[in-house]
């Protein structure tokens, strides 16, 4: 031990315990200031998913409201949900190219400008009593929507490595599931204020995401330049190539969970209305809000469990379409019995919080910074697409038989079960690395 004489002779200085005890200090100050900050780039970036969902959901109770007021047809009614659903799905992959070649937070930030801003030019479409300037302005959302959660998720990729990633991941998925639980019942709340109220909010939301990611979120800078839009195109084409046995099975089982979600929602919104049941409003959101909390809960588990364990991952995408096939398939004899068919549904969106966190943690993780943008992308797409055609789907072979709806979904989802068993194996470090 080195010990050193102070200026007072009966005390011994050990300069290594002098020298220690600072250090040890500092480590855990810096260890809990990097948790803090993280905790903030997380918060920051799940607004993103949040807003997007808000900004779609929210809309859905004010339906017949603004059918009654503006004098349209529910189809006309319809377009505000699909046409924004649809403009997203086609710009998609185009804000991923342009996240690849410039950056992600130049895409996200003024994607939320525009859609705030749209959502403005809406409300007073709804004040003008302009169905033209409503759905122009939801349109125009659309376009804003493509490069806000597809971009976000790029971007989780690029900043979280070692299994940190899938943290991140499960928080925005449970985030998009909290936005569905909550987005109803505000927007039936914000109705009894005046029906078109929600388009004036909206853009409140927008504007506290923009400055969360703004200020809050600090994006890596790339270690390359873009390349030239051939190189880049033949590269991508490269990617699919070499990897497309596992990517285009996990982005048709992301698609396929979040078209059965979706429908399974339109189902119960739908069966809870008539006899004998009779209820709605914010009674509705309420029940609904009991399977996507199954959703919210378990995804955001399951992404701080998984981290870029590839074993864990093969178990949990497993386990969750199982879950899903068996409860679906139990409706098939039990979907009368209301209680016991909101168990076997919240059982099933259980499965899927089990299921989106590894698919989003794989497929983040599959390619380098400057392709994630395009291939997140081009997943989300994939995803809209589900959300977009699962009510309507289950709509019409709800009116055929709901006996006939159950097994077909059930049969769905057992498809998905066979297809990632024996197609998605992750290597034992998943998530920063290529799946096998």
């Amino acid at each position: 031990m080195q010990k050193s004489k102070s200026k007072w002779p009966w005390i011994v200085i050990d300069r290594r315990q002098r020298t220690s005890e600072p250090l040890t200090q500092n480590k855990s100050e810096t260890k809990q200031s990097t948790s803090s900050s993280k905790w903030k780039e997380y918060v920051a970036l799940a607004t993103v998913p949040m807003v997007l969902v808000l900004g779609n959901s929210m809309l859905v109770p004010i339906l017949p409201d603004m059918e009654r007021e503006l004098s349209i047809s529910g189809f006309q009614s319809s377009l505000i949900i699909t046409l924004f659903s649809v403009t997203a799905g086609i710009f998609i992959p185009f804000a991923g190219y342009l996240s690849d070649r410039f950056s992600r937070k130049a895409i996200i930030l003024p994607s939320l400008g525009l859609y705030g801003a749209a959502g403005i030019l809406a409300g007073f479409g709804a004040v003008w009593g302009s169905y033209g300037v409503v759905i122009a302005a939801r349109t125009l959302q659309g376009l804003g929507a493509a490069g806000t959660a597809p971009i976000a998720m790029a971007l989780v990729g690029d900043m979280y490595k070692d299994g940190n990633e899938s943290e991140a991941l499960g928080l925005i998925e449970a985030s998009n599931g909290a936005g569905k639980v909550i987005s109803p019942i505000l927007g039936s709340l914000l109705a009894l204020i005046i029906w078109y109220a929600a388009f004036f909010a909206f853009p409140i939301f927008c504007a506290l995401s923009f400055i969360a990611v703004m200020f809050m979120i600090k994006e890596p800078s790339s270690k390359q330049g873009p390349p030239p839009i051939r190189q880049y195109v033949k590269q991508i084409a490269d990617v699919f190539r070499k990897k497309g046995r596992w990517l285009i099975p996990a982005f048709l089982a992301g698609s396929l969970a979040l078209f059965i979600l979706f429908g399974v929602l339109f189902f119960l919104s739908d069966l809870l209305e008539k006899e004998p049941y009779h209820i709605d409003g914010v009674a509705k959101g309420g029940v609904l809000a009991i399977p996507l909390l199954g959703l919210v809960v378990t995804a955001y588990l399951s992404g701080r469990i998984i981290k870029n364990n590839g074993h864990l991952m093969r178990i949990f995408m497993n386990a969750g379409l199982l879950g899903m096939a068996v409860s679906l398939g139990a409706a098939i004899i039990l979907h009368k019995q209301l209680i016991w068919l909101i168990a076997l549904l919240t059982l099933s969106s259980i499965g899927t919080g089990l299921l989106l966190p590894c698919l989003n943690t794989l497929i983040t993780g599959s390619v380098e910074r400057t392709h994630r943008g395009m291939v997140t992308s081009l997943y989300s797409s994939l995803r809209f697409l589900g959300v977009a055609f699962g009510p309507p789907i289950f709509g019409f072979l709800t009116s055929k038989s709901q006996t006939i709806l159950f097994v077909i979904v059930s049969i769905m989802a057992l498809a998905a079960l066979i297809m990632v068993f024996f197609m998605i194996k992750p290597p034992k470090k998943a998530g920063d690395t290529a799946a096998k």
